[in-house]
This record gives structure tokens, C-alpha cells and sequence, in this order.
């Protein structure tokens, strides 16, 4: 039988492969359409995901949701995920490793299912872990870049836009960029 979306999903919530499933509430698969053209990988769930088991859904998805209806994206219509689906200890930063192996198992999975038209990586963790190299976000926030076959749009993940303003413009107008690059 081929792989789902479903199926993967299925997969992900009973995925004891790194370490941090031994203190996640939910694994957190992603959720959108399997006909998403857009998809949207952030670092991790935090504590509210891993409670209810869906992406953005705290403080910092709702941010998100708002850039999304500020340029005319409905939130239903694209996919969502993380870098990571299970909640890492005390919020901190996913490990090289648990990154990896998420990535390995799951993440590229998801994207070779969904087929996107474009990725698009909130913040510097997601960058990292889905073009394998650390980008200075001060410098390729807002541009396009292609990886084997694949279209990526680089920006700001939706906390550090709202802990400072700064950042918060720059996403404002990096999702300008994205509305114009999808039209």
C-alpha cells in the first residue's frame, strides 16, 4: 500500500527514534491538505502543539495566521510542520541528531507526499536542517533558493517577529515578497 499523508501521520505519532519522544504529551505531524502548493516547516511544536497535537497553534501561530491573512492566504489551504515533531525539553533548540533523524524518517517523506510548489522555512533552525548549512537569516531573509528540485522562501520564524519589532517588519515584508513570488 502506498505511503499517505494519513499513514505517515500515523507513523510519526508512534516514533520512538530519538530521545524525544520520552517526554512529548503529542507528536505533532503537520497538518494542512494533501493538495497543499505551500508548505511551511518551522523549528519544533511547543508546549500548546504538544498538548493538542497540531502545529502553530500557540501564541506563535496565531502570529503566523495573521501574516498569512495580511497577504490573502487562507491557513487551511497550506501545509504546516516542524523541523522536529516532538516538543523538546524545557523549549530548547532541536539537536543536530533529533533534527537529522526527523528529517530522515519524516520531513523529507512529507515533502516528496505534498510535492509543494514552494517551502517555505521559518527561522534559522528550519533553514538548517532543510538545506543542511547555516545560513545568517540578516542576509537571505525574503529570498528564494533551489535545492535539488526544490523551491525554498527563507524567513523569520513568527516568535523572533513578535519578541522584536525589528524582525517583526521584516517578516511583514518578507510575506509581501512571498505574495508576489507566488502570484
Amino acid at each position: 500500500m502506498p505511503e499517505t499523508l494519513f499513514s505517515l501521520a500515523e507513523q510519526i505519532r508512534r516514533c520512538t527514534a530519538c530521545p524525544l519522544w520520552k517526554q512529548r504529551t503529542l507528536a505533532v505531524p503537520g497538518e494542512g491538505p494533501k493538495n497543499a502548493k505551500l508548505l511551511f516547516i518551522g523549528e519544533a511544536p511547543g508546549v500548546e502543539e504538544d498538548r493538542q497535537g497540531l502545529p502553530f497553534v500557540g501564541r506563535s501561530g496565531k502570529f503566523l495566521t495573521e501574516m498569512l491573512n495580511q497577504i490573502g492566504i487562507d491557513r487551511k489551504t497550506v501545509f504546516i510542520t516542524g523541523s522536529v515533531k516532538c516538543h523538546p525539553p524545557k523549549n530548547r533548540v532541536p539537536k543536530t541528531k533529533e533534527l537529522a533523524m526527523c528529517k530522515e524518517l519524516w520531513l523529507d517523506k512529507q515533502v516528496s507526499l505534498l510535492k509543494p510548489k514552494l517551502i517555505v522555512l521559518l527561522g534559522s533552525v528550519a533553514i538548517q536542517s532543510s538545506l543542511g548549512e547555516k545560513k545568517d537569516l540578516a542576509n537571505v531573509h525574503g529570498l528564494v533558493v533551489e535545492k535539488e528540485g526544490l523551491h525554498y522562501f527563507l524567513t523569520y520564524h513568527p516568535s523572533a517577529a513578535m519578541r522584536f519589532p525589528a524582525v517583526r517588519k521584516l517578516m511583514e515584508d518578507d510575506f509581501k515578497k512571498l505574495k508576489r513570488v507566488l502570484n
